[in-house]
């Protein structure tokens, strides 16, 4: 595996960075915030002419055929200007969609995707609030050749802008047999959208109502009974993705820590030279260019089907949820009362980090996959002494 970012990915991150620089200041993220929508129309068709939305979709669709650490290196740029916007569940929903969908499906929906036209998102989390396969009841009810759904997703991530949702539901009994994946446009008749109001809201999130939905066989995303093994494929790009997200934002705060602390004075110094800021700033670095290495890793093992893929994201995931809310809650330390004020940036990227921790489970969740994962390994003879 190539750890080293090849020049190609290079030119990938400037241009990226320029373009966020340009289009996605403070200022209109604060905008985004404050607007319903989340998103400004416009810039999401810059974001489609550069070819972003199809960045990792096959070039027959109208992608560009590229892999997860180039859509990696767009995330983490995108973490770093705190992007708002229903980019991460298109991605996820075409990554559904391209893993397991059939080719008329692709040439349905996700050549629509690739050119910006149609958002979509994975409706998966119920009021229960799980993560897991346990936590799919919404029950998908068959009646010869259609399926009715019935029942609440919730926390959906700009389910209000998509045209197109990935409904997980319950087709029969408890566990990861038995779910089923659907594509339902939200036009259809039944699907009721609220948006919710949250802590993050640079990051939009909805509650979705199915009402007797009805979808008919060419609805099912891959098969019938088998669509949670699709889902986790889809879950642990989606992890890599946030935590290359997390890595962005926790650069940002870092490089904004660092430079307050070199201007900032406090007994005729600057607050700085002080050991205990320098501590902070030093914790902050090495938790940083940690998360960038988990996260780096995981990207290049999905890329490459690597054994390890699956362990290498729930790590990276792990790390990072707690890695960026420490790196987040510092930075607003070292910046003093400054940083708890709604004028400064900070609280950007603390919400951000508060929301991104709990998505696709939280740091505790991860580390029990994680610990799962290194039990069932079988365990490696060791020869004795010499």
């Amino acid at each position: 595996m190539d750890l080293v970012f090849s020049d190609e990915q290079e030119m990938l991150r400037q241009s990226a960075r320029q373009f966020l620089d340009t289009e996605c200041p403070p200022t209109h993220v604060r905008k985004m915030m404050a607007d319903d929508a989340g998103y400004a129309e416009d810039q999401w068709k810059k974001m489609a002419e550069l070819g972003w939305m199809g960045l990792s979709f096959p070039e027959e669709y109208g992608g560009s055929g590229l892999g997860m650490v180039e859509l990696g290196i767009l995330f983490e740029e995108m973490g770093r200007a705190v992007m708002p916007g229903p980019f991460l569940p298109t991605v996820l929903a075409g990554l559904a969609i391209d893993i397991g969908g059939s080719e008329k499906q692709k040439q349905r929906y996700l050549r629509e995707i690739c050119a910006g036209r149609l958002k979509a998102t994975i409706a998966q989390v119920e009021p229960n609030g799980r993560w897991d396969a346990l936590g799919i009841e919404l029950p998908a009810k068959k009646d010869g050749k259609t399926y009715q759904l019935s029942g609440t997703k919730t926390y959906v991530a700009d389910a209000h802008n998509a045209g197109l949702l990935v409904v997980v539901a319950r087709t029969r009994g408890k566990g990861p047999e038995g779910v089923t994946l659907f594509l339902v446009e939200s036009q259809q008749q039944g699907v009721k959208t609220t948006l919710l109001r949250t802590m993050d809201q640079t990051r939009k999130l909805c509650e979705v109502r199915f009402d007797n939905v009805m979808v008919g066989r060419d609805a099912v995303l891959g098969k019938a009974n088998k669509g949670w093994l699709l889902l986790e494929q889809v879950i642990d790009r989606a992890r890599v993705l946030l935590s290359a997200e997390m890595c962005g934002g926790a650069q940002k705060v870092l490089d904004m820590s660092v430079d307050y602390a070199k201007v900032r004075e406090q007994f005729g110094r600057p607050i700085g030279s002080f050991q205990a800021i320098q501590h902070k700033c030093a914790n902050m670095l090495l938790q940083t260019e940690s998360a960038k290495s988990a996260t780096h890793y995981a990207a290049v093992a999905l890329a490459n089907d690597a054994p390890d893929a699956h362990l290498a994201a729930c790590m990276a995931k792990a790390y990072c949820s707690d890695a960026y809310r420490l790196i987040a809650a510092e930075g607003i330390q070292i910046h003093g009362g400054i940083g708890f004020t709604w004028e400064h940036d900070m609280h950007l990227y603390f919400k951000r980090a508060k929301g991104a921790e709990i998505m696709y489970g939280d740091a505790s969740a991860n580390r029990e996959l994680v610990a799962q994962e290194v039990l069932d390994r079988p365990v490696t003879p060791h020869a004795g002494p010499a």
